[in-house]
């Protein structure tokens, strides 16, 4: 969190740079800076309300704010028109969850440790829900490139609305089942023994205004994507599915891999699998309904988003089958994480 507070004094130098006319590559690096801490301090906010609100709930708001910043950056690409960039993003989230985060935790914890046990059954759940919520992608794609060149052709607005609504619906079912129903598999989960720094009132107060100052930064970050891949010759495909997620969620990966590192891999394994899972069943439609303010968004992700996602959540779900965990796996991950970044950065 030092480094983190230290890297605000990047909001205020990335707000003059907007006012100056700043290179677009310079605000992109200046509001990404920028993004970093804010994402870091908002994570830090909801810790402190889930003292206050219970573990369970406390959970829900840190999974959720957790993608909020990618929700907001998304939204901004959206209303910019840049789909490309905002369905990238999506999937990008996923793959780096799965195989960045998770493989630098396993990593990072199997160094200290010869290995490391989770709650097999929880993640297990989680791990097969995030295989439907990818196939719930993947029938719509398959069908419309049969049928359609034209991914964004009106005609199918209505089979992404549609989509959307069942996987939202799912998700809604999904919190029904883990926070009621079946309660008792998450119990395994261990909590740690803390008091709270702040006050209910202050926690609110920086989650609130770290938020509004996400929002700010994500607009000029957007308004730089263009001519910064323009001037330095990247792809907004590149810089939608491995730059945006990255800096999106960096204070929650650093969480992950920490948490890893003090032998608490249940926590590391839901925040990367956890994450995964509500950017395709939440994040997602929210964003389709967005879309309908502006211009509708397809729902449909090209071929090689579809590959990168079936892939790694198959290793997702072979990582959860035995319950523990070792440094060769995290290793294999980040490899599997480095090639496709490789193959992306050139397509």
């Amino acid at each position: 969190m030092k480094i983190l507070r230290f890297l605000l004094i990047f909001v205020p130098i990335s707000i003059v740079g907007e006012f100056m006319h700043f290179s677009p590559t310079v605000m992109f690096i200046l509001s990404a800076l920028a993004i970093i801490p804010l994402a870091g301090i908002m994570g830090e906010a909801t810790e402190e309300i889930s003292f206050y609100s219970g573990p369970r709930v406390g959970g829900f708001l840190n999974a959720t704010f957790g993608n909020a910043t990618e929700l907001i950056i998304a939204f901004f690409a959206m209303q910019a028109g840049l789909f490309d960039v905002v369905k990238a993003s999506i999937a990008g989230s996923v793959i780096g969850n799965i195989l960045l985060v998770l493989g630098a935790s396993m990593l990072m914890g199997g160094i200290k440790f010869k290995s490391q046990t989770f709650n097999k059954q929880s993640i297990e759940v989680s791990s097969s829900m995030l295989l439907f919520a990818v196939i719930g992608l993947t029938v719509p794609a398959i069908f419309t490139h049969t049928v359609a060149a034209d991914l964004l052709n009106t005609r199918y607005e209505g089979l992404n609305i549609t989509v959307a609504i069942i996987m939202f619906a799912i998700y809604l079912m999904s919190l029904y089942f883990s926070f009621y129903t079946h309660k008792d598999i998450y119990a395994a989960i261990p909590e740690e023994e803390a008091t709270p720094k702040w006050s209910l009132n202050k926690a609110i107060a920086v989650l609130i205004g770290a938020t509004v100052l996400i929002g700010v930064e994500s607009e000029m970050f957007v308004g730089a994507v263009e001519p910064m891949t323009e001037a330095i010759g990247l792809s907004e495909f590149f810089v939608g599915i491995i730059l945006v997620p990255i800096i999106g969620n960096a204070a929650e990966h650093s969480t992950a891999i920490v948490m890893a590192y003090k032998n608490k891999m249940d926590v590391a394994m839901e925040i990367a699998i956890g994450s995964s899972l509500q950017m395709i069943l939440f994040v997602t439609p929210v964003l389709i309904f967005l879309s309908l303010l502006f211009t509708p968004m397809s729902i449909i992700f090209n071929e090689f988003e579809l590959v990168a996602l079936v892939l790694s959540v198959l290793i997702a779900n072979r990582v959860a089958s035995d319950g523990e965990s070792n440094w060769l796996e995290g290793v294999q991950l980040l490899a599997v994480y480095l090639i496709m970044a490789v193959s992306f950065f050139i397509l």
